[in-house]
C-alpha cells in the first residue's frame, strides 16, 4: 500500500515514482539513513511533516542553528502591506499566492491551524478535489523557503514557531499597548509617538494580492484597526495643540472614508482650534447631507453636539479635553517643535534606482539599537545632494519628529564650524539661546539629550571630514544621520556608505531628455548620446547643457555638442547662470597642498585611460612611497578615482580642468620634464619586455637611451602581462610623442612602436597601433626626421601582413629600407628587408622571399643579432619547404628552433617550433609535425598569443588533413576560424578550404560547398 501511494505522490511531484522494498524496510528500521532529495520531498507531501518530525536524524548541514547562533537569522514578517519575509536584512524570494495564503492563515491565528481551517481560509466554499494535497504540497514549500524548526506540522494541522517581534502585526499591537499604557499615565507625547511608530509599519494594504476568504476577512479588519489607530493618533494631536498640523491629514483622510464620523468629528474639531469656525460648520453641513443621501440617516448624537458646541462657541471647545480624574493632568506648553528643513527635491531627479533602495531600505528600518549612519560620498557634481535629498523627501514620514539640514561647505576654504551648525539646530528644536552653551562639547551633548527619545533625520550635506561631522550625530537609536561628502568619511564606527559614480549612459539620457523634452530629443537621438558623453555623464554636467538648451530653442541638439567637442572651451560651455561644472571642480582644487595640486596638474598631462602608481612616480619625479601618498590623497578628495589598486583614472571634464590648471600654474619646464619622465618610463619598461621575451635580440641596442630605468619585472611572463595591461597607455605615449614639440621626442615614439609590436601579434590592439604609427610616420615625415618615419614604416610593414594586406605591407617595408638606408640605420633596414621576405612568401614570390631573406640574415649576423638569425632561419625554412626542398627546410628549421633554446628564448621557440612543423609536414613526416605544433600551440596558448595560436590551429588541420584524420582536422580549423591566425582573410580563405575537404570526407558535402564558396570570396577579396 504504502509504495503505491508514494508511486502516486511522486508522479504528481514530478519526482522518481519507484522505490525498491529494501529501501522502505531500511526506513522503518530504527535510525534509518536520511532519504535524498527527492524522496525527501515526496515523503514530506505524503505525511504533512518534516522527515525530522518522522523520525529521520537530519545530517548536520540540515539541522536548525542553535539558539545561541541562530536568532540572527531567524525570519521576520510583513502583513501589514505585501506580505514579506526577510531573514536579517536579506528579503527572502516572494511566494506563491496560494503559499501566502497559508502563511497568513498561520501568522494570524498565532495558534496550530487544522487542515480544514486553513483548506476553508484558503479556498472558501469551493475547495479543489485533491485539497489535502494540495494543502500539503503548498506546506512543503513554505518549509522550504522558511527553513527548518519554523513551520511544525502537529495536532492534524500546521503550526509556526517564530521569536517574539518576528512578524509586524505583534509591533504593531505592542506599539498600540504601549501607548494606551502612556496615554492613561499622561504621557501624552510618548503615546503619540508609539502611535505614528504603529501606523508607520503599514505599507499600503494589508495582506495585498493575498488570495482567499480568510485573507480577505481579515484585510478588512486590519483596514479598520489602521483607521483607528490614525483616529487614536490624531486626537493625541489634537490634545497637543497640534491642530493645524492635523487638518490637512484629516482632510485627505475623510475624503478617502466620507462615511467615518468619527474623522468628521476630529475634522471640524481641529479646524475650529485653528480659527476657521466656518469650515468647521461647513465639515457638518457636509456629512449631514452626505449622510442623508448614502444612509438615510441624520449625524450621530455626538456629531450633533459638537456643531452646537462650535455655534455658540463653547470656551472648553478651544483647549483640550479634560483628562480623567487620577490620571495626570497633560501638559500645557507648548509641543516640541518639529523642524522641516528638508530642501524640495529636483523634479526631473531621474535614475540611481539601486543607491535609493539602498539607502531608503537602510533610513526606514532605523529602529534598531543604534543610530543608523549613511554616506553618499563622490566626485563633485555626481549628484549626492540630489539623492541624499530625494531619499530623505521619501522617508521622512519615518522621522515625525522633524528633520535636519545643514549645508557644511566642506569644499570651501573655511568649511562650517560644527559649534555654529549645533546652535543653529539647538534653536531649530525649541531650545532657547540662553540656554546653548558656547564649548562644542557642551553644545554636542545638550543636542544629544534633545534629541533622546526622538525620532529625528539628520541631513549633513557637502561634509568636510569626520571631525566635522561627528559632534553633529545624534545618540538616540531612532533617529538617522545622511551625510555626503567628496572625501571618505573614515571613522564612523556602523556607517554604510554609498559611493556614487557618473551616471549609465541610460539614466544620463533619461536625464537629458526629461529637462530638453522627449519631442526634442526624438528628433536628435545620435546628438542627443554625444551630447551625454561629452558631459562624461556627469549629472551636473547634463543638468548645464541641458539647461543651455532650454533656453535656446532655435539651438538643435546638435549645435550644442558642436560647442562641446572642443576639449579646449567644454567646461566654459558648461555653464548656466550660478552653475559651472568648472566651479565644482575649483572648489576641491583650492583645498589642495602644493605637492597635491602638483601632482593633480601633471597626470593630467597624460593621455592614457588611466595611470599606474609606477608611471605616475616617473611622471611626478618622486620615490614610490610619496605618489602613492599624493594620489591616494586625490582618492580620497574624489578628484582622482582608483578602479583598481595601483591604477588611477580622472573623469573626462576633471582631467580637462587638470590640464588647463597646469597650463595655467606649471611652467612650461616642468610640464616637458614630467612628459619627458613618462616617456622614458613606458619606453625603458617596454624594452626590457622587449628583451626578456627575445633573448640574444640586439634592437633595444640600438634605441634611444632613457634616463629612466623603467620597471623591473621578475620574468618574461610578468613582463609580456604588464604590456598587454599597459597597452592603451603605450600607444597613447607614442602618439602623444608624436604631436611634442621636444626634440627626440618623434625618435623615442617610433622605438616604442618597434618594442610594442607583440602587442599586434597577441591579436590585440590592431586600430590603436595602426593609429600611433601612422601619427608617428607623418609627424616624423613633416620634422625630416628619416630615421624616425622609416621605424614608423616598418612598425606598419610588421603589422599589416595581420590586418591590412600582403601588398600594403611590402609597399611600407620598401619605403621603410629606403628611409633608413637614407638615415644609416642599417637595424631598421635588415628588419625591413625580413618584413619583405615574409610578405613574398604569403604571395608565393619564393625566390624574391629567399633573396629578401638571404640580404636579412647577412645584416643580423653582422650585428651579431642571433635572435633575428634565428627568426630568419626559420622563415627560409617556409622558402625551402614550399619548393619542394623538404630536407633542407627540416634542417633550417632545426637550426632555427636550436639557435632559439641556446639563447633562452622563452615562448619565441614557439615560432621555430611552427615552422619547423610546416616543414615536417611537407617531408610527409606528419607524427612528428604534429608533436612540434602541440608544442608550440600550447605555449602561444599560456602566452596569450592569440593569432599565432590560430595559425598553428591552421596548420594542425593542414597536417591531420593530409593523414587521414579528417574529423581532428575540422575541428583544428574551426578553432583556427575562431582565433583569427597571421595573414587574415587571405590565411582564412586557405583555413576555409581545408575544412570544406575534411568535411567531404566526414560526408557533409553542403556545407563543405558553403566552405569552399567562402574561400574562393576571401582570396577574391585579398588578391594582391
Amino acid at each position: 500500500m504504502f509504495l503505491a501511494v508514494y508511486a502516486n505522490v511522486a508522479a504528481r511531484l514530478g519526482e522518481p515514482e519507484r522505490v525498491s522494498a529494501r529501501q522502505f524496510h531500511r526506513w522503518c528500521e530504527p535510525d534509518p539513513p536520511h532519504p535524498g532529495p527527492s524522496s525527501r520531498r515526496v515523503l514530506e507531501d505524503m505525511f504533512g511533516a518534516s522527515l525530522e518530525h518522522l523520525g529521520f536524524p537530519l545530517p548536520q548541514r540540515h539541522r536548525a542553528p542553535s539558539a545561541s547562533g541562530g536568532a540572527g537569522s531567524a525570519p521576520r514578517f510583513a502583513v501589514l502591506g505585501p506580505v514579506r519575509i526577510w531573514r536579517g536584512e536579506q528579503a527572502l524570494p516572494v511566494l506563491r499566492p496560494l503559499e501566502r495564503a497559508v502563511l497568513c492563515a498561520l501568522l494570524l491565528r498565532g495558534r496550530t491551524a487544522t487542515a480544514s481551517e486553513l483548506i476553508d481560509g484558503v479556498w472558501g466554499d469551493a475547495p479543489p478535489p485533491q485539497a489535502i494535497a494540495s494543502l500539503r504540497t503548498h506546506a512543503f514549500r513554505l518549509r522550504r523557503a522558511l527553513g527548518p524548526g519554523v513551520l511544525v506540522s502537529e495536532a492534524g494541522g500546521y503550526a509556526l514557531r517564530i521569536r517574539p517581534g518576528a512578524l509586524d502585526l505583534a509591533v504593531c499591537e505592542d506599539y498600540e499597548a504601549r501607548a494606551k499604557h502612556a496615554r492613561a499615565e499622561g504621557e501624552l507625547t510618548g503615546a503619540r509617538r508609539l502611535l505614528h511608530m504603529a501606523v508607520e509599519l503599514w505599507e499600503g494594504q494589508p495582506l495585498a494580492g493575498v488570495p482567499g476568504p480568510y485573507a480577505g476577512t481579515q484585510r478588512a479588519r486590519l483596514e479598520q484597526w489602521r483607521l483607528s489607530l490614525l483616529e487614536a493618533r490624531l486626537e493625541l494631536d489634537l490634545e497637543l495643540g497640534l491642530h493645524t498640523d492635523a487638518v490637512s491629514e484629516l482632510t485627505a483622510l475623510t475624503a478617502e472614508h466620507p462615511l467615518r464620523e468619527r474623522l468628521r468629528t476630529l475634522l471640524m474639531t481641529a479646524l475650529y482650534r485653528s480659527g476657521r469656525q466656518a469650515e468647521a460648520l461647513g465639515v457638518y453641513t457636509d456629512t449631514r447631507r452626505l449622510l442623508s443621501e448614502e444612509l438615510g440617516v441624520a449625524p450621530s448624537a455626538e456629531l450633533a453636539r459638537l456643531h452646537q458646541r462650535i455655534l455658540r462657541a463653547d470656551p472648553a471647545l478651544a483647549g483640550p479635553r479634560r483628562l480623567p480624574a487620577g490620571t495626570k493632568a497633560a501638559p500645557t506648553a507648548s509641543p516640541a517643535p518639529r523642524p522641516a528643513q528638508l530642501p524640495a527635491k529636483l523634479a526631473d531627479f531621474t535614475g540611481r534606482t539601486a543607491a535609493m533602495d539602498t539607502l531608503r531600505k537602510r533610513l526606514r528600518h532605523a529602529q534598531g539599537t543604534a543610530m543608523t549612519i549613511s554616506v553618499v560620498q563622490g566626485l563633485g557634481g555626481v549628484g549626492k545632494t540630489a539623492l541624499a535629498v530625494c531619499v530623505a523627501q521619501a522617508v521622512r514620514e519615518r522621522f515625525p519628529d522633524g528633520q535636519l539640514f545643514v549645508d557644511l561647505i566642506g569644499h570651501h576654504a573655511q568649511p562650517a564650524d560644527p559649534a555654529a551648525v549645533l546652535g543653529t539646530f539647538l534653536r531649530a528644536l525649541g531650545t532657547a539661546p540662553a540656554e546653548i552653551p558656547e564649548a562644542l562639547p557642551e553644545r554636542a551633548a545638550l543636542y544629544r539629550s534633545v534629541l533622546a527619545d526622538r525620532r529625528v533625520l539628520v541631513l549633513l550635506d557637502n561634509a568636510h571630514d569626520t571631525a566635522q561631522v561627528r559632534p553633529l550625530l545624534p545618540g538616540s537609536p531612532g533617529c538617522a544621520a545622511l551625510i555626503t561628502s567628496r572625501t571618505p568619511m573614515t571613522g564612523l564606527d556602523g556607517a554604510r556608505v554609498v559611493d556614487l559614480s557618473i551616471m549609465a549612459q541610460s539614466e544620463a539620457l533619461a536625464l537629458f531628455t526629461r529637462i530638453i523634452g522627449d519631442e526634442r530629443a526624438a528628433a536628435e537621438p545620435h546628438a542627443c548620446r554625444r551630447a551625454v558623453a561629452a558631459c562624461g555623464y556627469l549629472p551636473l554636467a547634463i543638468r548645464i547643457a541641458a539647461a543651455r538648451l532650454t533656453t535656446r530653442p532655435a539651438w538643435t541638439v546638435r549645435n550644442l555638442t558642436d560647442r562641446l567637442a572642443d576639449a579646449h572651451r567644454r567646461l566654459h560651455e558648461l555653464r548656466a547662470g550660478d552653475l559651472a561644472v568648472k566651479t565644482s571642480f575649483e572648489f576641491g582644487y583650492t583645498q589642495l597642498g602644493p605637492s597635491q595640486a602638483r601632482a593633480f596638474r601633471l597626470l593630467a598631462l597624460t593621455y592614457g585611460p588611466d595611470i599606474s602608481l609606477a608611471a605616475a612616480t616617473a611622471v611626478l619625479g618622486v620615490t614610490a612611497q610619496e605618489a602613492e601618498r599624493l594620489l591616494e590623497s586625490l582618492v580620497d578628495t574624489s578628484l582622482l578615482h582608483s578602479p583598481e589598486p595601483g591604477r588611477y583614472r580622472y573623469h573626462d571634464l576633471v582631467r580637462i580642468y587638470a590640464r588647463d590648471r597646469a597650463e595655467r600654474d606649471e611652467p612650461p619646464t616642468g610640464r616637458a620634464a614630467a612628459m619627458s619622465r613618462m616617456r622614458d618610463f613606458y619606453m625603458a619598461s617596454a624594452a626590457r619586455v622587449y628583451a626578456m621575451g627575445r633573448p640574444g635580440d640586439r634592437l633595444v641596442d640600438h634605441l634611444l637611451t632613457t634616463d629612466h630605468p623603467g620597471q623591473d619585472f621578475p620574468d618574461a611572463r610578468t613582463a609580456l602581462d604588464w604590456l598587454v595591461s599597459e597597452a592603451d597607455c603605450l600607444l597613447t605615449c607614442a602618439q602623444q610623442g608624436a604631436k611634442s614639440p621636444e626634440r627626440g621626442a618623434v625618435r623615442r615614439a617610433a622605438d616604442l612602436l618597434l618594442v610594442t609590436r607583440d602587442l599586434v601579434e597577441s591579436g590585440t590592439h590592431y586600430l590603436q597601433y595602426e593609429a600611433a604609427a601612422r601619427s608617428v610616420g607623418n609627424a616624423a615625415h613633416i620634422a625630416g626626421d628619416t630615421a624616425a618615419e622609416g621605424r614608423a614604416r616598418l612598425a606598419l610593414a610588421g603589422m599589416f601582413p595581420v590586418t591590412r594586406g600582403q601588398q600594403q605591407a611590402d609597399d611600407e617595408a620598401r619605403r621603410a629600407v629606403l628611409l633608413a638606408t637614407a638615415a644609416g640605420d642599417p637595424t631598421t633596414a635588415c628588419h625591413a628587408v625580413n618584413v619583405r621576405g615574409v610578405v613574398a612568401i604569403y604571395q608565393q614570390r619564393y625566390d624574391d622571399a629567399e633573396a629578401h631573406l638571404r640580404e636579412a640574415l647577412r645584416g643580423f649576423r653582422a650585428d651579431d643579432n642571433l635572435a633575428c638569425v634565428a627568426s630568419v632561419l626559420s622563415n627560409l625554412s617556409r622558402v625551402h619547404a614550399a619548393t619542394d626542398r623538404a630536407d633542407s627546410a627540416v634542417d633550417l628549421a632545426t637550426r632555427g628552433v636550436d639557435l632559439r633554446r641556446s639563447l633562452g628564448s622563452t615562448w619565441r621557440i614557439a615560432n621555430g617550433r611552427l615552422a619547423l612543423g610546416i616543414a615536417l609536414h611537407r617531408a610527409g613526416r606528419h607524427a612528428e609535425a604534429v608533436s612540434e605544433l602541440l608544442e608550440a600551440l600550447d605555449t602561444f596558448r599560456d602566452n596569450r598569443q592569440r593569432l599565432w595560436e590560430g595559425s598553428t590551429h591552421a596548420r594542425l588541420a593542414e597536417v591531420y588533413l593530409a593523414s587521414n584524420h579528417p574529423a581532428e582536422a575540422a575541428t583544428h580549423a574551426e578553432q583556427a576560424l575562431a582565433l583569427g591566425s597571421i595573414g587574415n582573410k587571405w590565411r582564412r580563405g586557405s583555413i576555409l578550404s581545408v575544412l570544406g575537404q575534411a568535411l567531404e570526407r566526414l560526408g557533409q558535402p553542403d556545407r563543405a560547398r558553403a566552405c569552399h564558396r567562402k574561400a574562393e570570396m576571401s582570396w577574391v577579396w585579398w588578391s594582391p
